[in-house]
């Protein structure tokens, strides 16, 4: 089955927003669910709002990385919006802060604040266990 074309004009983002606590295993899904987003558009760029994330951690940063591989894949770029303070230091630390282009942070924005009216917007929820939870998923 083809993934569906959301129709976006390509002056309007696509914007996927991320919450939750990241493993390894979520990274290859959220690469999917952008693909499927951008399939058939001609958006410009594609907006990843962390700003609901959990802690960050290392499948966070891989995310990114990734995420930022499979816009450029489809000839777009990507943005980061709602990078907190110790998602910016984990990005600055394994040398990608400027990966995605211009961070933009926003100061009490939670997940999905700002989003364009018109812009395709999609969340998707890490699968990572919660410390002290005893094994339970998110």
């Amino acid at each position: 089955m083809a993934p569906v074309s959301f129709g976006v004009d390509a002056t309007e983002p696509i914007v996927l927003v991320i919450t939750g606590r990241l493993t390894p295993a979520d990274v290859p899904r959220l690469c999917e669910e952008l693909t499927a987003r951008l399939y058939g558009t001609e958006a410009a760029e594609a907006i990843c709002d962390v700003g609901g994330l959990g802690p960050p951690n290392l499948a966070a940063v891989e995310a990114v990385a990734r995420l930022h591989l499979t816009a450029r894949r489809h000839g777009c770029r990507l943005g980061l919006r709602g990078v907190g303070g110790e998602m910016r230091l984990l990005l600055d630390l394994v040398g990608l802060s400027d990966l995605a282009g211009a961070l933009q942070e926003t100061p009490g924005a939670g997940a999905g604040a700002g989003a364009g009216a018109g812009a395709a917007t999609g969340t998707v929820t890490g699968t990572g266990e919660r410390e002290g939870e005893g094994g339970e998923s998110r």
